[in-house]
């Protein structure tokens, strides 16, 4: 859900939740779980693993792990096992795989990543001496191959099979977040990336090849640039590029503007950050960057059972003002941002980082992209409490499906109309 909350709001809804005050502030020592690798402890991530099949990766990272002999292996390893992860997730997403979760489920990749980094985390080689910065250059690659980042296969060509120019469609999506509110809590975007990984989809110019990759809900992470170092050499080869995430209830939305501003709602290590998108050459940065999809066709369009909207709603404050003020019809000029259409949360700052990409790379004329949020995923109306209720439903299921489904249809209207 997109929030507003400022740092009180933050500290106020962390207590409620019973998470310690300073889990947000006491920065984790080199081997000390981070706030995100403690819940995988809980009993609902232990099922879901247990479940899907999953619980066995971290152990295998970790007893692989005991017989590495060198840096160079260490960084193989983590390479291929984050990869192998991935693609075990992306095979059970496309029923190649059967488990006592639903295929759809995006759960166990999560859980599963996080045991892995948990692993690496806490690993003291016995063999050879590991620094600090090697080991974050080891969590760098396993988060990035884990998360389809390094396996992107748009090259020029290679998908046409003598049957003319099959467009190339790249969509990302996220992990579950708000995870204290509801550790059982699933993320449709990022289902929907596992469903069209790799896959090949119908439109009325003919087939368009989908890859996916996935960000983690993380606030610094964005910061050091991980949105552009995975979308940087892809952005150019594509056709049509898609950023992903949870919205509103019971409705998609074609987000039209994208805004510069953090709002500081906590992310998934239970950190808040305000203020302007941190970016490269900062002196260049606007306050607003806008979408390329053709939001009014995939608007008229029957994509599915929810509704979707062209959303040109931001929030600013006005040139020559001081408090901010939300306009229906987007930005006016030289306002400065506080909220684009997709809030201030991650989602919207994802939406900025690529569409600002995509425009200093030149190709603001010529490549179709923005935002699409999903409704939010629910539980039936009998599973809604955290504390008891199962980690999944047929409503649970249904929605999620249907969710994917619609993404698939919102997608090949866009490849259309491009």
């Amino acid at each position: 859900m997109l929030s507003r909350l400022g740092a009180l709001g933050v500290a106020a809804l962390l207590t409620g939740l019973g998470v310690p005050a300073s889990a947000s502030a006491a920065p984790a020592g080199r081997t000390a779980p981070t706030a995100e690798e403690a819940r995988l402890d809980r009993a609902a991530p232990q099922e879901i693993l247990r479940r899907s099949g999953f619980d066995s990766v971290a152990p295998e990272l970790a007893d692989a792990l005991e017989k590495v002999r060198s840096y160079g292996q260490a960084q193989r390893l983590v390479v291929r096992e984050g990869q192998s992860l991935w693609r075990r997730a992306v095979d059970r997403a496309q029923g190649k795989q059967q488990s006592g979760l639903s295929k759809d489920d995006d759960r166990p990749l999560y859980w599963a990543r996080l045991g892995m980094t948990r692993e690496l985390r806490q690993w003291e080689p016995n063999r050879f001496a590991l620094t600090p910065e090697q080991r974050d250059r080891l969590m760098g690659a396993l988060e990035r191959s884990s998360r389809g980042q390094d396996t992107v296969d748009h090259r020029p060509g290679k998908h046409g099979h003598g049957r003319g120019h099959v467009k190339r469609i790249l969509v990302t999506g996220f992990d579950p977040f708000t995870l204290d509110r509801d550790v059982r809590i699933s993320n449709p975007s990022g289902a929907a990336a596992l469903a069209l990984d790799g896959t090949t989809i119908r439109t009325a110019d003919g087939p368009a090849r989908v890859e996916a990759v996935v960000f983690p809900v993380r606030w610094d992470d964005f910061a050091d640039g991980a949105v552009e170092r995975a979308l940087r050499p892809y952005l150019p080869r594509v056709d049509l590029f898609t950023t992903i995430s949870q919205g509103r209830v019971g409705k998609f939305d074609i987000e039209r503007t994208n805004g510069a501003w953090r709002g500081g709602f906590a992310d998934n290590e239970n950190l808040s950050r305000t203020g302007i998108v941190p970016v490269s050459d900062p002196a260049t940065q606007p306050q607003w960057t806008s979408t390329t999809l053709p939001y009014k066709e995939i608007a008229a369009a029957k994509t599915g059972r929810f509704p979707v909207y062209d959303n040109t709603s931001v929030t600013e404050i006005p040139a020559g003002g001081g408090e901010p003020v939300v306009r229906p019809d987007g930005p006016t000029e030289g306002s400065a941002a506080r909220a684009g259409g997709g809030g201030d949360y991650l989602s919207n700052e994802i939406a900025y980082r690529a569409t600002l990409l995509r425009d200093r790379l030149g190709l603001h004329d010529r490549l179709p992209g923005g935002h699409v949020h999903t409704p939010v995923l629910q539980f039936g109306a009998g599973n809604t409490d955290p504390a008891t209720g199962d980690v999944t439903d047929p409503e649970f299921v249904r929605n999620r499906l249907d969710i994917i489904a619609q993404v698939r249809e919102i997608l090949g209207v866009a490849a259309s109309s491009s």
